[in-house]
């Protein structure tokens, strides 16, 4: 049996989209972390918005990107969608019930790695299906825009582990309680 990681990215007020801010702390230790987090997934789990950008940004970079780049657009991917009906880049489109395609994923051989995607975390979050978060809280304040967690999701987590980068980026690992 697999385990889902969501590894996101959020500001200290929690603003998940368009990390544009993360540039100026994102260091090596981040660059090394994250090749790990890739390295140890079998499959990237999407939702579509992610998967879209993902796919039109990842075959460009990949000579820049190295071994990175390589695994991001070699690796099977899953991406939760209605509207998309020609699964590229390596994907395959979950089809039905999103939650129970994901919990057969999940009890099968393989680690699947969920990066963005907030609304599928939040949906996946609420059907008890993330064995684990791994979260970027970089130093700044937005003030606005999306947050991770849509208002009224609800989890108890347990502190699994925790570090801080030189720059000032808190990275916590959380498992559900």
């Amino acid at each position: 049996m697999g385990k889902i990681v969501a590894v996101e990215y959020t500001t200290l007020d929690g603003v998940f989209e368009e990390p544009s801010w993360s540039g100026p702390y994102f260091n090596e230790e981040l660059s090394g972390w994250q090749a790990g987090n890739l390295r140890e997934a079998d499959a990237l789990l999407l939702g579509r918005k992610t998967y879209e950008g993902f796919k039109a940004a990842w075959p460009q970079m990949e000579e820049a990107t190295g071994d990175f780049g390589v695994k991001m657009n070699s690796m099977p991917k899953h991406v939760a969608t209605t509207t998309l009906t020609t699964p590229e880049w390596n994907a395959s489109f979950i089809a039905g019930e999103v939650a129970d395609a994901v919990a057969k994923l999940r009890t099968e051989p393989g680690n699947l790695l969920i990066n963005g995607s907030a609304s599928l975390v939040n949906y996946l979050t609420r059907h008890n299906l993330i064995d684990e978060y791994r979260i970027m809280i970089f130093p700044v304040v937005q003030g606005e825009g999306r947050k991770l967690w849509d208002d009224g999701t609800k989890i108890a987590l347990t502190l699994a582990d925790s570090w801080k980068t030189a720059t000032g980026v808190e990275v916590v690992t959380y498992v559900p309680a």
